[in-house]
């Protein structure tokens, strides 16, 4: 602790400019010196496709700009001596041309150097290597005879390539095999039978390996199984496959996917679950797959190291396996280092946190090269993680790099220290305006840069000084953000960027504009064929923006049709016919806002007959029950009259005439075309039916219910919810629920079966069943103990499904220790910060709740023991675990005493050891009053009294005095020092019948306290004493309120205004327009604006502001003002759900389909034969590469040999080259590109597109194989 406490004092300055370095993050601009920083490298592990030149990125900044070099394998690789390789020019960039080479000799390790004048940096190492997808090794698959009911597996073991394959089963029809919970493919590609069935017997077990860098799919020979069904294997225990044995380990690094997978054999075939012993499985980052015989945690960290149980089970019993998971680490940032922009003589420092398991180890370097091995610099310091910068100087500019490694992995950062002496710019463009709507925030920008690091200040129309502070938010950035602009903010404001070496500003103006609003929204309209419709839009804006008004119909243009008339603030359809019924939406546009309505257009049969006249329907009638079961009936009715509108759906309700009678349940509903629904029913229940009809207009009323059907009793579907278990006292634990209802008990006698037992002891459970009750108390436990609950749900027919367990806590008891090790560091006069050593957990006996501080003042130190009334005591609260807590608000120059208690859910423990501790000297408060005493012509006596709290030693007292005139104006100030036992003084010669004002302050050697102040005049007729008079502040002359604004948005209206008055309490007031109701009254919190919520939509409102106060009877009232809240804009209907557009996209597909299906037919009439038969001339086809664009396969090889056929060449480098082959698949083709079913069955021939030469290494010269539509496989 000694030890941390000096570090920070020596090095509390070096911090502080470390902070400030950080929290600008400033850029320095291209156009001053500065190192190297690197901008893109690739990255560490680069897998290049052998057909494709090598390209290694590395560019970088600087200036000057950077030079780059480039070592390979540790030495130093020039790039001129080898005409393959060349170096993009401006940057670092290498382009690797290998047509013609051998990729292999380009192979190995690479890193970047760029370096300038002011320093070198460098890139990560980057491992290159080539793709390699070699061949599958020959072998003779014997046919694999075995039981019925017997486990098997079938072995893939795949080259090895680089990167590895995705492994997939196929048979000769190129259909992907089942996999189910009985057969499963391992992640090492291995297929598991738990147990085999007569079906499993085969010829074609195809293993298929796909390289994905060079997209080539191998396959293995045929693998043939028969299955004898002549002594099968009897029932028998899980047993596990994969992993063997009771336990194995496996090992993790930290942020990559832990996959954990157990198969188990057996019969029945085992069902497969898992749980972490000793913890819970992390739900958010847990995911199962191959029927949950694979477990995968995204995104490990290390608490997900630990012993998780898989378990197979089946009917004959169960089998555990423990895997042993253990979370390493590659290193990973804590804190990067970050460029540092210093100043000559200034100090700053580069730290480079990481963490990892094993720990890594930190290397420093100096422009590349070994902080050891760099020259003597002693301003530079190390320390592990950390070098400190002292005193900096100019041309000491560098580039470090910090390099964290151990044995999983490397972290390399550069950070370059740039030392710079140069005065403030603003980046900003100066002279920007800015535009913002009313009652949105806005931010105004000033981007600096200087060295030292420029101090923004803002200030408003160039007079005003801006402090942080309600409306305005200076950023660390120096942006200034107005979280509420309304008018009164428009101006100049001017940003001014300030260091030791000079001064810039920059002026930007804000302008707040009114909204955009439809006052007037259009309507919906029902409109005859062949009459005119006519949409209504009228909008305000504001003056200076330029709006533009769109119509929409169904969310696109309008039809160009002239019929169509756009108005300043309507649309008007002469003519209206069936094509231009839909929704119609104005949009009103302006540069910062918009707003929008809109409204439907219904076209109805032109007739002479009345209006038609549109009601809800009549109720349906004759209910009838059907097909009744002992969970479901059917229910048929008829329809009642629609009256002009159809019927959109019909309501099912129920009434439960044994546990709810008089109460009826909504059950269903069905379109309003059906008269006849399947409904589903639980047991124990009496059921009566109605049904209910809806059309546009409204609801009918019920039907006549329906005849009673009774429904048999049942065990319960279903356990109590919300289960929980919690203590009240110590000793028990109360176990709750919430109980079934009576429709949902499925028959009599409900009763509930409660089970409990302490987790992680062995133990049986513990069970009590109870009835007509939603808790249950258990006695006797250990304090503050883990349990396992389930809450069973019971009656006369049997039991509810089996339980889930729900974790619990036994009750707590009071604390038994105290907090040790106090201390206290008294930070300045009115702050101190106590540290103290947690409680142990386990004493706590209940749930941590936090700590309480306990502290009181004693006396003041410049008081005698004694003579002080003890203050009454005080109390902080420390949530958590804390360790540390502040006291603010002390008195300065006192003695306080404090004690520390820990507390839970039950209470406090004990108080720690009083610890005392004393607070220094602070300035004085005012002195407790001022008197003028004793005037005559011209001389003054003044008599006060010390302050009533000295917060120090008294050092004395300071008088300042200045005559007024009679027009208010001040003259010259007199300063007088007094001493700390003076308590009046006489002013002689002083001015006869003139006023004076008296400024009187005490003192400590901390400063000078609050002033108070007194005037008063010579003249003894006219002595008198006057209010003292604010500065900048004078009472209202004229009305008490300027300008009142107001604004209407989605939230709410928005009233602000501008008050000279003294009163400091605002109300608004508002009413509905015409109407008798009183006013409603919302008090304000300080500020000139308030939103009123909560407004009826499309109603017109009279609002005012009132100011009063309690001390002045005088109220101050606005005139009222009148506001409209816009009307909820009508619904919009998507066109994606209209019946024409599904109609209109189903015709274009089936016009394409038709067109496929001629050009297939005419493609077919070539004559080749199919493929099919080429394949039965070879009897062990392995698979080419196969294009990307186009899916087509290579040649056929002869697997023996490896010798293409005729007609294709071979290059000496043994990559198969694809040319124009006189007896090739190429040239059989039937139709497009080979593709797959959706269930993976292949459904297209071998595509007959030829392709240029590709280069595979001499490793990739693979057989024909099924085109890369396999791909969509894995």
């Amino acid at each position: 602790m000694d030890w941390k406490r000096k570090w920070v004092l020596g090095f509390g300055s070096v911090l502080l400019v470390l902070l400030s370095h950080i929290s600008s993050a400033l850029e320095v601009p291209l156009d001053l010196p500065q190192p190297p920083t690197i901008t893109l490298q690739s990255p560490k592990d680069y897998i290049f496709d052998p057909r494709e030149n090598i390209v290694i990125h590395c560019e970088a900044k600087g200036k000057p700009h950077p030079g780059f070099s480039w070592t390979r394998n540790g030495s130093h690789f020039d790039v001129e001596k080898d005409s393959k390789v060349l170096i993009k020019p401006g940057s670092g960039t290498l382009v690797i041309d290998i047509s013609g080479e051998k990729a292999e000799a380009y192979e190995g390790t690479y890193q970047c150097t760029a370096h300038n004048e002011h320093g070198t940096a460098v890139s990560n190492s980057i491992v290159i290597r080539q793709s390699r997808s070699p061949l599958w090794s020959k072998e003779r698959n014997e046919v694999i005879v075995v039981q019925m009911g017997v486990p098997l597996v079938l072995q893939c073991r795949p080259p090895a390539g680089l990167p590895p394959p995705v492994i997939f089963w196929m048979d000769n029809n190129f259909q992907r095999l089942p996999l189910d919970k009985r057969v499963t493919q391992a992640i090492n590609g291995d297929l598991y039978f738990s147990n085999v069935l007569p079906e499993d017997s085969r010829p074609d077990y195809i293993c298929y390996a796909r390289f994905p860098h060079t997209q080539t799919i191998q396959q293995k020979q045929p693998i043939s199984v028969t299955v004898l069904d002549n002594s099968p294997e009897g029932e028998r225990h899980p047993g596990f496959m994969l992993p063997m044995g009771t336990s194995s380990t496996k090992m993790v690094l930290r942020g990559e996917t832990l996959e954990l997978e157990c198969i188990a054999e057996g019969l029945p075939t085992p069902e497969i679950s898992w749980q972490k012993d000793g913890g819970e499985l992390p739900s958010s980052r847990l995911s199962f797959s191959n029927f949950k015989k694979t477990l995968k945690i995204s995104d490990v960290n290390e608490g997900d190291g630990g012993d998780y149980r898989c378990t197979a089970e089946n009917s004959l019993g169960t089998a555990h396996h423990i895997i042993k998971v253990n979370v390493k680490a590659a290193p990973f940032w804590v804190s990067a280092p970050r460029n540092l922009i210093l100043a000559p003589n200034e100090t700053g420092i580069l730290t480079c946190r990481v963490s990892g398991e094993p720990k890594p180890k930190i290397t420093w370097f100096v422009n590349g090269v070994s902080i050891e091995n760099a020259p003597e610099d002693h301003s530079r310091k190390v320390e592990g993680d950390t070098v400190i910068l002292s005193n900096v100087q100019s041309g000491s500019s560098a580039v470090y790099q910090c390099n964290a490694s151990n044995e999983f992995g490397y972290l390399l950062a550069n950070a370059f220290v740039n030392v710079l002496a140069e005065p403030p710019r603003v980046l900003t463009p100066p002279n920007r305006v800015y535009q913002v709507i009313t009652n949105n925030p806005a931010l105004l920008h000033c981007a600096s840069f200087g060295s030292p690091i420029p101090i923004i200040t803002w200030f408003k129309d160039s007079q005003t000084s801006i402090k942080n502070g309600d409306p305005y938010v200076i950023h660390e950035n120096g942006t200034l953000e107005i979280h509420v602009a309304q008018p009164l903010n428009s101006g100049k404001y001017t940003c001014i960027a300030t260091n030791n070496l000079g001064i810039k500003e920059n002026h930007v103006f804000l302008e707040v504009k009114e909204p955009t609003r439809i006052l007037k929204q259009p309507e919906y309209k029902v409109v005859q064929r062949g009459m005119s419709a006519t949409f209504e839009c009228k909008v305000k804006h504001d003056p200076s923006l330029q709006p533009i008004m769109t119509w929409l119909k169904d969310s696109g243009e309008l039809p160009d049709d002239e019929r169509f008339e756009v108005g300043m603030d309507s649309l008007t359809i002469r003519g209206v016919t069936d094509g231009d019924e839909g929704t119609y939406t104005c949009i009103m546009n302006t540069s910062l806002d918009q707003d929008s309505a809109s409204a439907m257009l219904t076209v109805v049969e032109a007739t002479p007959t009345p209006a038609i006249i549109y009601e809800k329907p009549d109720p349906p009638s004759d209910l009838e029950l059907t097909d009744q079961a002992d969970r479901t009936v059917q229910l048929t009715w008829i329809p009642g009259d629609e009256h002009n509108s159809p019927t959109q759906k019909f309501l099912i309700q129920y009434e439960d005439l044994l546990h709810q009678p008089g109460v009826w349940v909504n059950l269903t509903e069905v379109s309003g075309t059906s008269t006849t629904a399947q409904l589903n029913l639980s047991p124990y229940v009496y059921y009566s039916f109605r049904v209910l009809a809806s059309n546009h207009v409204g609801t009918s009323e019920p039907s006549q219910p329906s005849s009673q059907y009774r429904t048999n009793p049942a065990a319960p579907d279903e356990n109590p919810s919300n289960v929980q278990g919690a203590g009240t006292e110590p000793g028990n634990i109360v176990i709750s629920w919430t109980p079934l209802t009576g429709f949902q008990s499925n028959g009599p006698s409900l009763e509930y079966r409660v089970q409990w037992r302490q987790k992680d002891v062995d133990e049986e459970w513990s069970s009590k069943t109870v009835a007509n009750v939603s808790r249950f108390v258990v006695t006797g436990t250990p304090t503050y103990a883990l349990y396992e609950i389930k809450v069973q749900a019971l009656n006369d027919y049997g039991s509810g499904p089996e339980p889930g367990v729900v974790i619990g806590y036994s009750g707590e008891d009071l604390p038994l220790t105290a907090p040790d090790s106090v201390q206290v560091m008294v930070h300045n006069s009115t702050l101190a910060e106590v540290h103290w050593e947690p409680v142990p957990l386990p004493s706590v006996r209940g749930k941590l709740q936090g700590y309480k501080v306990y502290y009181h003042r004693e006396r003041g130190l410049h008081e005698p023991e004694g003579e002080t009334k003890q203050q009454e005591e005080q109390v902080l609260i420390f949530s958590g675990n804390r360790s540390e807590g502040r006291l603010p608000g002390l008195q300065p120059y006192s003695i306080y005493n404090l004690s520390i208690k820990v507390f839970n859910s039950k209470g406090e423990g004990p108080p720690s050891p009083s610890k005392k501790f004393e607070t220094p000297e602070g300035v004085p408060g005012p002195p407790s009053f001022l008197n003028v005493v004793n005037p005559s012509l011209d001389s003054l006596t003044l008599e006060w009294g010390p302050p009533e709290k000295n917060n120090g030693r008294l050092a004395g007292y300071t008088l300042k005095y200045q005559p007024v005139n009679n027009s208010s104006e001040l003259g010259p100030l007199k300063v007088m020092t007094l001493l700390a036992n003076e308590t009046t003084i006489t002013l002689s010669s002083l001015n006869s019948s003139m006023l004076y004002k008296f400024y009187l302050s005490a003192k400590t050697i901390k400063g000078s306290g609050p002033i108070i102040t007194e005037e008063a005049f010579t003249v003894m007729d006219s002595a008198h004493t006057q209010p003292t008079v604010v500065a900048g502040k004078a009472p209202p002359v004229g009305p008490a309120f300027g300008t009142v604004n107001m604004s209407v948005s989605e939230e709410g209206a928005v009233i602000s205004w501008d008050y000279f008055g003294q009163h400091k309490n605002f109300y608004v007031e508002y009413s509905v327009e015409n109407s008798k109701e009183d006013w409603k009254k919302e008090l304000v919190n300080g500020s000139h604006w308030h939103m009123i919520k909560g407004l009826k939509p499309g109603t017109l409102y009279k609002v005012r502001v009132v100011a009063r106060d309690p001390a002045d009877p005088t109220v101050h009232k606005t005139n009222e003002v009148l506001v409209t809240v816009p009307a909820v804009p009508s619904r919009q209907v998507d066109i994606a759900t209209q019946g024409w557009f599904i109609g209109l996209m189903c015709a274009i597909a089936l016009l394409i389909l038709v067109l496929l299906i001629v050009c297939f037919i005419k493609r077919n009439k070539g004559g080749k034969y199919p493929v099919k038969e080429k394949e039965d001339a070879h009897q062990d086809p392995e698979i080419q590469p196969m294009k990307e664009d186009d899916g087509t396969f290579g040649e056929y090889s002869d697997t023996e040999d490896h010798k293409p056929l005729k007609g294709s060449r071979t290059p000496s480098n043994g990559t198969v080259r694809r040319d124009e082959s006189d007896d090739s698949l190429v040239d059989y083709g039937e139709g497009g590109d080979g593709q797959f079913n959706e269930d993976g069955s292949f459904i297209g021939q071998y595509s007959g597109k030829k392709e240029k030469d590709t280069h595979e290494g001499n490793e990739s010269s693979e057989a024909p194989s099924p085109v890369n539509a396999m791909n969509s496989f894995v």
